[in-house]
């Protein structure tokens, strides 16, 4: 598929600038004024953020009232509950709240809805639960906003609630006794990005302050808080990059038995985003998805080695049972797509019997990424109801496009870019062309993927200092992707397939600079390059260290020929 290359424009006098004033390579200053980081305050929070940099938590709507009432529950001994998501955001938003409000003396209920069985967010059902326990203040975590029907109805059981969300809300505010979401119309708060544990954080901050405690009361839970929001996909930015920076420090020697290892376990040698993105974010939400949250927090919450061990074997299982579902549900869809000829279609909307409701969100984003289209994919039950998860690319929205087919579907919600669908089978083909009719209309085959490119590099200036100075940029994530760069002109030396056929190994060359290149999922393109050709390519400069050797080296995002 053909991609956009857009290089940033170079800022000639602000890169040279920051050179000068911090010290810095010209490639380093560049990303940082393609980044629009450029002020002397954002450019030390960024580079070097420091426990200062940590915004009045007392700015947030609310936080006086939230921290008032749970100091008199507190000092009541009130029975109270924490009611969180099943995602890491939400396991780690208990963990941190109830081991705080330990810490100062309450000991909190704890309550995580079955994904299986009750969906995300707050349910009557569960309220009532919580109620015939003795509850009379639910603290949410991760959820809530949302939940102003629950909210009403626990008022009625005489539960009062404090909400703690960053989702946006709707028209309307829960009757909550306070709201803590930074996405409120009248709030005055300096950031409104932080993750559902990030809210959390601020709120343990707050009672910290009030209760006149030393800053490490609170600063200690940060590399639990750092794991649940470079978990959630926020933007690194601001004050979730101070999170996740001094946060990443502290995992490095973190207290946590359970975090360490879950870590240890995922066979990750290297601290940093990655480790949490694609070693321990799977585990805690495998937990999740295959409806067993309450193992997550327990893993978390746990003192005890022997049963930290045991429960790490169970979220490794759980993963490697998550991987094999989504692997199988994954093959269905691709040989249906390819016997249907799908493809064809401006979105791909598949229904299967069966398929697991807690995966196929992660399968609907392969699809996606695979085939560059919307898709959503159901799994319909015995009664004929089908509930799936949709993914969209750039520059349409799946949402609203939703919105337009909504006498179609039974109940969704969700975003731009993502959504959760109910549908009955036999609304399935008018809604499948109601949706074809809405992208054509939006000319959905014109939208091309786009690469941002920080700068065009020579090989000439590649060298190991200059790749180790970009991890001064790290933690990598949502708004602030790892710098791609774009190379010219560079020869073939040397082309082979890798992984039977999967990957492509590359050895280039410029003049006489000569550099190893990786394309993963990019094995295919050895039978269409030979010896000799000059090609341009885009990609992440990393060092590769193999056998105790260190080797610079190229990921590929794209190729094309020369011209």
């Amino acid at each position: 598929m053909n991609k956009k290359w857009q290089i940033y424009e170079a800022d000639e006098k602000t890169i040279k600038e920051l050179q000068n004033t911090y010290k810095i390579n010209k490639l380093l200053a560049t990303i940082l004024v393609n980044r629009n980081i450029t002020k002397p305050e954002q450019i030390n929070k960024f580079l070097k953020p420091t426990r200062k940099d940590f915004y009045n938590p007392f700015q947030i709507t609310d936080m006086e009232i939230a921290v008032e009432r749970i100091l008199k529950a507190v000092e009541n001994k009130e029975k109270v509950t924490i009611y969180g998501d099943y995602d890491v955001d939400g396991i780690t938003s208990i963990t941190v709240l109830k081991s705080f409000l330990q810490d100062i003396g309450l000991e909190a209920s704890t309550y995580i809805p079955n994904r299986l069985d009750e969906g995300y967010g707050l349910n009557k059902n569960a309220i009532e639960t919580i109620s015939k326990n003795g509850c009379n203040l639910m603290i949410t975590v991760d959820c809530g906003i949302s939940g102003i029907e629950e909210i009403e109805y626990a008022n009625t059981l005489g539960i009062e609630t404090i909400v703690t969300d960053h989702h946006e809300p709707g028209n309307k505010l829960p009757n909550a006794i306070a709201v803590i979401d930074n996405k409120r119309n009248d709030s005055k708060y300096p950031f409104r990005e932080l993750a559902g544990v990030g809210v959390v954080f601020k709120l343990i901050q707050a009672l910290g302050i009030k209760l006149g405690l030393k800053e490490e009361a609170y600063l200690k839970y940060l590399d639990i808080v750092c794991i649940g929001t470079i978990s959630d996909i926020v933007p690194l930015v601001d004050e979730n990059r101070v999170i996740a920076k001094l946060g990443l420090m502290l995992v490095q020697q973190t207290k946590n038995i359970g975090l360490k290892s879950i870590i240890n376990s995922s066979g990750y040698k290297k601290i940093d985003s990655n480790t949490i993105s694609f070693g321990v974010a799977p585990r805690i939400n495998a937990c999740g998805r295959m409806g067993k949250a309450e193992e997550a927090l327990k893993l978390f919450l746990s003192k005890n080695i022997n049963e930290v061990s045991v429960l790490t074997k169970q979220l490794n299982n759980y993963n490697s049972l998550r991987q094999e579902t989504e692997k199988g549900i994954f093959e269905e869809i691709i040989k249906k797509i390819e016997k249907e000829d799908l493809n064809r279609n401006k979105a791909i909307i598949v229904g299967g019997k069966g398929w697991h409701h807690g995966v196929i969100g992660i399968v609907s984003s392969k699809i996606t990424d695979m085939y560059f289209k919307p898709s959503i994919l159901l799994g319909f039950e015995e009664d004929g109801i089908g509930k799936g998860s949709g993914r969209s690319i750039p520059g349409f929205n799946l949402y609203d496009a939703l919105m337009k087919c909504s006498d179609k579907i039974e109940k969704f919600g969700g975003h731009s870019m993502a959504v959760g669908i109910t549908i009955k089978k036999d609304k399935l083909e008018e809604f499948i062309e109601k949706f074809e009719q809405i992208a054509t209309e939006e000319h959905i085959e014109e939208i091309i993927p786009i690469i941002q490119i920080d700068a065009k590099v020579d090989l000439s200036d590649v060298n190991k200092e200059m790749i180790e100075s970009l991890k001064q940029l790290e933690p990598f994530g949502e708004g602030n992707k790892m710098p791609i760069f774009a190379f010219r002109n560079l020869k073939i030396d040397s082309i082979r397939a890798l992984s039977e056929g999967k990957h492509l190994k590359l050895t280039l060359k410029d003049n006489n600079n000569v550099i190893n290149a990786i394309g993963f999922n990019m094995g295919y393109l050895a039978n269409e390059y030979r010896i000799g050709d000059k090609i341009d390519i885009v990609g992440i400069l990393e060092i590769n260290t193999y056998n105790g050797v260190d080797n610079l080296q190229i990921n590929i995002k794209d190729v094309m020929k020369s011209i």
